[in-house]
């Protein structure tokens, strides 16, 4: 009998003539259109957050803190969805639905291993969300998060700030109430946030209603987020704004023995103390006069010390802080603070304006991360939600310190330089290949260096450079 040849299997790899083509006039020449079934995608370069994952043990560390379990054993495993958010955070989605939209990139599925989910399925999950699953799964990831903070000799200065979230449009969501925002009154949330300024990684969330005050449950808020710190991050100073500096909270910071600068409300005795004060002194900055004084509010237990700034609006006329009389000659500012005398009030001012990263934390995350668009009908839920997108921004600032990037860029730099990078997905011998689209050497040689740094066992401290282009 004879033998039948098989002939050799096909290169997968190698792209299939199409069987019809249709041809297009483009200015002088004519373009050829044709079709491919091989599973192409437009964000290879989120395969750079695969091994970066691999490293951190992210999928690990969140499977061993799920604060609930599926019921179902053909049920899809719930780090998946985690998972799966945090990727459409960071490949730009702005809603659930722009999220389930991934699911069409069977090159993802295949790269994370993962089974992408609908919107339904993230609508589902949020939904099993209560105050006690966020604080069971939440905090242990906010400490895996910042446990590679280094030993600094100097410490490191912590944050606080609280922002609106409007949804002035939207009548159904739990916990959004009409509330005082720097838009005029809205229906929004007012949650709590806490960043390390030296690394710039959030530290803690809290989502809260709209009607909320700035301080309300900021020490159970401040001793959770201490909380979240390893050992070695000390922290040497603690700073906020005006909507912080209450007697309750300065004294537990005091007990805590942390320093801080908070900025203090001018009210009417402090109007009367920056009038009636004699110990304005000059500066080395042009137009900036300081007064150092001892300041007791009312119904406190004791004085805390207050640092008085004016700018002349002549000789800076873009200066911060606000006009307290009628005469327009000064911007007045007021900081609270426990640091010692032997440092000097325009010092004192000058540690404080460092803050300003917070905001830009902040708007970070109410532009690239989808903070102001996220609202469910379960405030828990929502919560959730929220800090999820957080978390996913912590593992943007993580990704660039791994690779050594002195200078932080935007997580939109990050999609359109790194993650938005086309590729093709291909078999060869039985090996899975992502084909990145690169066409120049030197773009590919940066690749390389990209992915070298990834595949390496152990830890080490060679950097890559920002991008290649």
């Amino acid at each position: 009998m004879d033998m039948i040849k098989k002939s050799p299997r096909p290169d997968v790899s190698v792209h299939r003539p199409a069987a019809s083509v249709i041809k297009l006039q483009a200015g002088s020449k004519s373009i050829a259109f044709s079709f491919t079934s091989r599973p192409l995608t437009s964000h290879a370069g989120l395969c750079a957050l695969a091994g970066f994952f691999q490293w951190q043990r992210l999928l690990e560390a969140v499977r061993a803190h799920l604060p609930f379990l599926t019921s179902s054993p053909n049920a899809r495993p719930l780090e998946q969805i985690v998972l799966s958010y945090i990727l459409g955070m960071l490949s730009g989605a702005r809603s659930l639905s722009q999220l389930a939209y991934l699911r069409r990139d069977r090159v993802l599925s295949q790269i994370f291993s993962l089974a992408l989910p609908s919107q339904s399925t993230f609508s589902r999950f949020f939904a099993r969300f209560t105050q006690a699953h966020n604080q069971r799964f939440f905090s242990p990831l906010w400490r895996f998060l910042l446990e590679s903070l280094p030993e600094r000799a100097e410490g490191y200065t912590l944050d606080f700030d609280s922002t609106h979230l409007c949804h002035d449009d939207n009548h159904t969501a739990e916990g959004l109430a009409t509330g005082y925002t720097p838009q005029g009154f809205a229906r929004n949330y007012h949650p709590l946030i806490a960043v390390v300024a030296e690394s710039r990684l959030a530290a803690g969330f809290w989502l809260r209603p709209g009607d909320t005050r700035s301080d309300n449950n900021i020490i159970a808020f401040t001793r959770q987020v201490l909380s979240h710190l390893p050992a070695a991050a000390r922290v040497s100073l603690v700073r906020a704004d005006s909507g912080f500096g209450q007697d309750a909270w300065l004294r537990m910071l005091e007990d805590q023995g942390l320093d801080y600068i908070v900025v203090a409300r001018l009210h009417r005795p402090l109007k009367e103390l920056a009038q009636t004060t004699r110990k304005w002194t000059r500066t080395s900055l042009a137009g900036v006069e300081v007064a150092d004084e001892s300041y007791q509010g009312w119904a406190w237990a004791q004085g805390r010390r207050l640092v008085l700034i004016r700018h002349e609006i002549k000789e800076r006329p873009q200066a911060g802080g606000k006009m307290l009389f009628e005469q327009k000659t000064y911007r007045y500012q007021a900081l609270l603070t426990s640091l010692p005398l032997s440092l000097d009030g325009l010092t004192v001012w000058r540690r404080y304006n460092g803050r300003a990263g917070l905001e830009n934390v902040i708007k970070e995350l109410d532009e690239n991360f989808a903070l102001p668009q996220t609202s469910l009908r379960n405030f828990w839920g929502a919560e959730a939600a929220l800090s999820l997108s957080v978390i996913a921004y912590n593992l943007s600032v993580l990704l660039q310190q791994f690779f050594g990037w002195k200078e932080p860029v935007r997580a939109e730099t990050l999609r359109q330089r790194l993650f938005r990078t086309g590729g093709v997905l291909s078999q060869r011998a039985g090996q899975e290949i992502l084909r990145i689209s690169a066409c120049k050497r030197r773009v590919r040689r940066w690749w390389e260096a990209f992915f070298r740094k990834l595949s390496t066992l152990k830890i080490n401290c060679m950097a890559v450079e920002a991008f290649s282009t």
